[in-house]
């Protein structure tokens, strides 16, 4: 495909079919993916490759933690697990919410489960002293998931980037023998997608980039 098609037709695959992934395929897309940039070059991104039932099962279910509350708020009229604005529901609350199985269950039903993990010890986390949550370290691991992504498109695979399980991130490390110092960035189902979507909703250009400066008009 032509990079800016695929750039507009990778969506989140959330639904399987009963096809495999082979592993000579899923060998391809990370050879293709592994050539995203990363801070230094220092290529921190580390895969466990997951195919065991009962291993996705307990992936799923320790994503459940965090997919109550996402599902509780959202119900409560909120941007979830943002880390501005407390959460405006409390544990009770959250504890009767019922994961939603459209973000849980895409783990236990696909063929494959990547869980992708970023080396501390390699990445310059520059906002580390900043008064916020620290979201640079990203940019050295996010980019080598969506190569991930846009490869499996291109092989006629698709999954999404979830991030539910790192909120119970000792527990996935303990279920996987993790280093503590290897941080969990997101658990990756793939296959082949049983619909494929070519319309993307996304917002036009005006609406995000400004000139010059914040509130500047619009690009």
């Amino acid at each position: 495909m032509e990079l800016y098609d695929v750039m507009r037709v990778t969506f989140a695959a959330r639904e399987f079919s009963g096809d495999p992934l082979p592993d000579a395929t899923l060998g391809k897309i990370l050879d293709n993916a592994r050539f995203a940039p990363s801070g230094g070059n220092r290529q921190g991104w580390r895969v466990v490759v997951v195919r065991d039932p009962a291993t996705k099962r307990a992936l799923a279910d320790l994503s459940g933690f965090a997919a109550k509350r996402y599902a509780a708020q959202v119900a409560n009229g909120e941007n979830p697990w943002n880390t501005i604005d407390p959460p405006g529901v409390d544990a009770a609350a959250i504890e009767r919410t019922p994961p939603p199985p459209h973000l849980t269950e895409p783990i236990v039903k696909a063929p494959v489960v990547l869980v992708i993990c970023v080396d501390l010890k390699v990445v310059a986390s520059m906002d580390q002293d900043l008064e916020r949550i620290g979201i640079v370290s990203g940019a050295s691991i996010y980019p080598f998931a969506w190569n991930v992504l846009l490869a499996a498109r291109h092989e006629g695979f698709g999954g999404t980037i979830t991030t539910l399980a790192t909120a119970q991130e000792p527990k996935v490390q303990a279920l996987l023998g993790i280093p503590k110092h290897v941080a969990v960035c997101a658990v990756m189902p793939l296959g082949r997608p049983v619909r494929t979507l070519t319309k993307l909703k996304r917002k036009p250009v005006a609406e995000f980039a400004m000139r010059e400066r914040w509130g500047g008009p619009p690009q």
